[in-house]
């Protein structure tokens, strides 16, 4: 049987690859950023999502692509999704080739 692994939060990356390597708080970041202290906040505690807007800061002042940062987020959305509506989507037929 596969094992199926919890989806990571783009916070969760965020916190534990980027901010704690550098020593930087989430408060320091959001001043870097130029948004509300409480929006980097939420993000790394997991309770909010990445926006494109935060993608696109992060992506910025970490040098990557804001790509990266949405992608963390889409993947985690379906992640969840697919869990919370697995037996709604399974419930869905197949449409085969004729």
């Amino acid at each position: 049987m596969p094992v199926t692994l919890p989806p990571v939060h783009p916070g969760e990356i965020l916190r534990d690859e980027f901010l704690q390597p550098m020593d930087l708080s989430a408060g320091a970041l959001a001043k870097q950023l130029n948004v509300p202290r409480t929006r980097i906040e939420r993000l790394v505690a997991q309770q909010s999502a990445v926006t494109p807007d935060t993608a696109l800061r992060l992506a910025r002042f970490f040098d990557m692509s804001p790509q990266f940062w949405m992608n963390l987020q889409t993947s985690y959305d379906l992640k969840v999704e697919a869990v919370a509506k697995a037996e709604e989507i399974a419930a869905i037929p197949v449409m085969t080739a004729a």
